[in-house]
């Protein structure tokens, strides 16, 4: 079943991770898992900015057209698949670094499954509260790294201190992609692809 793992990933993490090394699913299990879980931000998003509108501060709710606000939506949702298949070709290409032979099915199960609950933040743009968010999406990406740091010694089969050095390098990949998509996004804004607002 798609997204059976997600509950014990929540409830408990670490034996969650033994069934997933256990049974590794196939390449096409975690591309649905990514294809539907990347949904979530990109739904939530569009409801809220052409809908709801984002209260930056004070002043009116921000609201987008509907348009914009779709090729906005598009955007984000390929960006969250391939960050998440960036991710997973970074740690597969530093598993041999750190003595581990993983397949790249095993390191995308890996990235696909600790982004989770930074996907699940989406769920957060339902209220568009600029600091609600943050906070939650601080949260979610608190527990993403803690999945990350729980799941990698299991998954890729290396001792806990290695796989501590490991799993902080994928923290430092996950984060420098993170910028390179801020930047592309500010560079796209400025060169006229930025979003239109309602009046």
């Amino acid at each position: 079943m798609i997204l059976n793992h997600l509950w014990g990933l929540y409830a408990h993490p670490k034996e969650e991770w033994h069934t997933i090394d256990a049974r590794h699913e196939s390449f096409r299990y975690s591309l649905i898992h990514i294809l539907l879980i990347a949904l979530i931000p990109s739904l939530c998003a569009y409801y809220s900015a052409v809908h709801i509108g984002w209260s930056i501060g004070v002043g009116e709710p921000i609201r987008l057209t509907a348009d914009s606000a779709m090729m906005l939506s598009v955007a984000m949702y390929i960006a969250l698949i391939g960050g998440v298949f960036a991710l997973a070709y970074l740690a597969h290409w530093m598993a041999h670094t750190f003595g581990s032979e993983p397949t790249y099915t095993q390191t995308l199960e890996l990235a696909s499954y600790t982004s989770t609950p930074l996907f699940m933040v989406g769920f957060a743009a339902l209220f568009p509260e600029l600091w609600f968010v943050m906070l939650v999406g601080l949260a979610g990406l608190t527990y993403s790294v803690y999945l990350l740091y729980v799941g990698v010694p299991i998954l890729m089969h290396i001792p806990e201190e290695r796989g501590f050095i490991y799993a902080s390098s994928v923290v430092t990949t996950g984060l420098i992609l993170l910028v390179c998509v801020m930047t592309a996004t500010a560079i796209l804004w400025s060169s006229g692809f930025g979003p239109a607002f309602t009046h």
